[in-house]
């Protein structure tokens, strides 16, 4: 990749992360604040902002695999496929693990 290309990837990884973090954090905030009032939809403000949050990883990995591929370096893109297949896999293996 070239310099240009890693200072734009790295632009938008961080558009990215402040994007998911700051969404979570209005979920969790909004659900803390509705469950102290005793508001019934608490619990969906607060189970948004943890799934935002734990999503945003997730997010970044697939921005990075569009980029590499725009840039074809394709080493790169095939590593963090690697990387996203694996997130996937855990997720699956957290889901069904616990119906076994």
């Amino acid at each position: 990749m070239s310099a240009p290309a890693v200072v734009r990837l790295e632009r938008i990884i961080g558009v990215v992360l402040r994007v998911g973090v700051t969404a979570s954090s209005v979920g969790l905030a909004l659900g803390l604040a509705l469950l102290l009032v005793g508001a019934p939809a608490s619990s969906l403000f607060l189970q948004i902002g943890i799934i935002v949050l734990l999503a945003t990883p997730v997010a970044r990995v697939v921005v990075s695999i569009v980029e590499y591929a725009v840039e074809r370096d394709w080493t790169f893109t095939v590593l963090t496929l690697v990387v996203l297949a694996e997130l996937a896999a855990s997720l699956m293996a957290a889901m069904y693990g616990r119906k076994l």
